[in-house]
C-alpha cells in the first residue's frame, strides 16, 4: 500500500513538473561602458550561469521560456568562454554552445513586455548573470514589476551572481525582499574583475553594500566558492563557479511551491 501511495506521488509530481514553465530573463546588452564611457567592453550573459540553471530546470522536467529586452536574442559573453568557468564540465560548455546557435526558443526569445502579460503562466522566474543586466535589466521598467509579481505570488525566484542587483530597481517602501537573506558576487570578486579582467569599473557596481543599504542581510563566502542562499521563495549566488549549490536550492524551492500548490 505504501509503495503504491509512493508511486502515485512520484506521478502526480512528475505530471506537475511537465505542465509547469520556469522564466528565464536574459540580457541582450553587448556593450558595457567603463570609466565613465573612456572605455567600452564586450559584455553579455554569462553563458554557465545561464546553461548548468537551464539545463538542470530541463532535466527535472520543466519547460523553459526565455524572455529579453524587445524580444533581441540574448548576447553571451565571451569571458564565459573560457574553460576555466566550466571546469570539470567541458562536455556541458560544447552542449551549451551548439544550444545557443540552434535552439529555437533561445534565438525566438519573448520581449519582457510579453513575459510579464504571461506572468501567471510561469512557477518560477531564473536570471543568469554577467555584466549585461547592469546595462540593460537595471533600466528596464518590466523588470521590478516581474519581480515584485513574483514575490507577492511566492514563486521560486533564482537570482545569480549579478543579478541579485536586479532587487535594488524596486523601491525601498514598497520592495518584498527588505530582510531576506541574500548573496551575490562579492565586494572582492567585483575588485579582481575591475582590476584584472575588464580593467575598467562599470557604472553600475558595489552590489553588496547596495544591497545592504536596501534592508537586505548579505551573506558571502570566499571568491570562488560554490555558494549559494535560499531565502523562502529567493534564492541567490555569487559566481560563475556556484551553479552547484544554486541548482540544488533552486530545484528545493520548485519542489516546495509545487507540494504548497
Amino acid at each position: 500500500m505504501k509503495n503504491t501511495i509512493l508511486t502515485f506521488a512520484v506521478i502526480v509530481m512528475t505530471n506537475l513538473s511537465l505542465c509547469a514553465q520556469v522564466l528565464f530573463v536574459l540580457s541582450a546588452a553587448d556593450t558595457l561602458e567603463l570609466n565613465k564611457g573612456e572605455k567600452l567592453r564586450q559584455t553579455g550573459v554569462f553563458l554557465n550561469e545561464f546553461y548548468l540553471a537551464y539545463n538542470s530546470v530541463l532535466k527535472a522536467g520543466y519547460t523553459v521560456a526565455i524572455a529579453t529586452p524587445n524580444g533581441t536574442v540574448a548576447t553571451i559573453d565571451q569571458e564565459s568562454m573560457d574553460d576555466s568557468y566550466w571546469q570539470n564540465n567541458l562536455t556541458l560548455k560544447k552542449e551549451a554552445l551548439a544550444f545557443i546557435k540552434h535552439n529555437q526558443v533561445f534565438n525566438h526569445p519573448l520581449s519582457l513586455e510579453e513575459a510579464l502579460k504571461n506572468k501567471n503562466n510561469y512557477i518560477g522566474l531564473v536570471i543568469p548573470g554577467g555584466q549585461g543586466l547592469m546595462v540593460d535589466l537595471h533600466n528596464n521598467l518590466h523588470i521590478p514589476l516581474l519581480l515584485s509579481h513574483f514575490a507577492e505570488t511566492k514563486k521560486p525566484t533564482g537570482l545569480i551572481c549579478h543579478a541579485p542587483s536586479l532587487i535594488l530597481t524596486i523601491p525601498k517602501e514598497s520592495n518584498p525582499y527588505v530582510g531576506f537573506n541574500v548573496n551575490s558576487v562579492s565586494p572582492l570578486e567585483e575588485f579582481v574583475i575591475e582590476k584584472f579582467i575588464m580593467k575598467g569599473k562599470p557604472q553600475n557596481r558595489k552590489i553588496a553594500k547596495r544591497l545592504k543599504k536596501m534592508g537586505l542581510n548579505y551573506k558571502q563566502k570566499l571568491p570562488k566558492a560554490n555558494y549559494a542562499v535560499k531565502d523562502r521563495n529567493l534564492v541567490t549566488s555569487q559566481n560563475p563557479f556556484s551553479s552547484e549549490r544554486f541548482n540544488m536550492l533552486y530545484m528545493e524551492a520548485l519542489e516546495e511551491y509545487q507540494t504548497k500548490n
